[in-house]
């Protein structure tokens, strides 16, 4: 299980140059207002290999993740439920769900947050000032780490943003999947089709990626102002109150709801299409 969710960070490594302009929407504002305009002026300034740069940090970084956080989200939900015992198990599985996914993201996030720190850096840096090359990132954030606070600097707001993310994944998708089949695909589950099942499972990841989006933009955007040069040696509490509350809830958020959205669809489909080619059941149900 573990190593077949090796393969959900693809869509991620697919959106690097969406991502790029996010990080710096957040970041300078003034200068990135959209995402496509953010995207104009990054080639404009850096040409196309700008709008790549971190896609090798991205890539090792959410391999790792994903393994993670849907391998053990498996064995958490079964582990609980099994200390639940089966009664209580159905009637708070709401809650399972949520324990499980938040359990596996505290672990995942642990391999993600140096990738996760390099990506941003590199992302976020004027052009020159910053090695864009993965291994030069590495070893000069590795050298300056009294500065740039390396490798697990950003792993406490990398918490406070990926585990609302992950239990809004998680029970959302869960939840909507339920609603489906309660609601629209009224027959038992397993007499519709793959491509059927497939498709409830990209529109429930979808749906569900949008909300964990909202849910957990406001650590998104300090994540990012971490990584901004002028905030190098701040404490977080001063960076997030020099951006302001407003400004870390709504700066990029129309991006990065267009950019989760998708890969939350994108990452299910394949996690699910992944268990239906072994054999299993697609994720979720009544």
């Amino acid at each position: 299980n573990l190593f077949a969710v090796q393969y959900l960070p693809e869509p991620y490594f697919g959106m690097t140059s969406s991502m790029t302009a996010k990080c710096n929407m957040q970041v300078d504002p003034s200068k990135y207002k959209r995402l496509i305009s953010g995207l104009r002026t990054v080639l404009a300034e850096e040409g196309a290999v700008g709008v790549w740069k971190g896609v090798t940090p991205t890539f090792i970084g959410y391999s790792l993740q994903g393994a993670f956080k849907y391998g053990l989200y498996e064995i958490f939900k079964d582990q609980y439920s099994t200390m639940a015992g089966e009664e209580n198990a159905k009637k708070y599985k709401g809650l399972i769900w949520c324990l499980g996914s938040a359990s596996a993201e505290f672990f995942a996030d642990i391999a993600l947050c140096p990738f996760e720190m390099v990506k941003v850096k590199v992302q976020t840096s004027p052009a020159g000032t910053w090695p864009t090359a993965f291994l030069p990132a590495i070893k000069k954030m590795s050298a300056q780490a009294a500065e740039t606070r390396f490798p697990f600097g950003s792993l406490v707001p990398l918490w406070s943003r990926q585990i609302p993310y992950t239990v809004a994944k998680f029970y959302f998708y869960e939840r909507i999947v339920q609603l489906f089949y309660t609601h629209v695909f009224t027959a038992p589950k397993e007499t519709y089709s793959k491509s059927t099942q497939l498709s409830v499972t990209f529109a429930s990841g979808y749906a569900a990626g949008v909300i964990c989006a909202v849910v957990s933009h406001p650590a998104d955007s300090l994540v990012s102002q971490i990584g901004k040069a002028a905030n190098r040696g701040k404490p977080v509490a001063q960076i997030a109150s020099e951006v302001g509350l407003w400004n870390l809830c709504v700066k990029g958020l129309g991006a990065r709801v267009l950019i989760i959205g998708t890969l939350t669809g994108a990452q299910w489909w394949i996690f699910d299409s992944l268990k239906t080619a072994m054999g299993l059941q697609t994720t979720g149900g009544k």
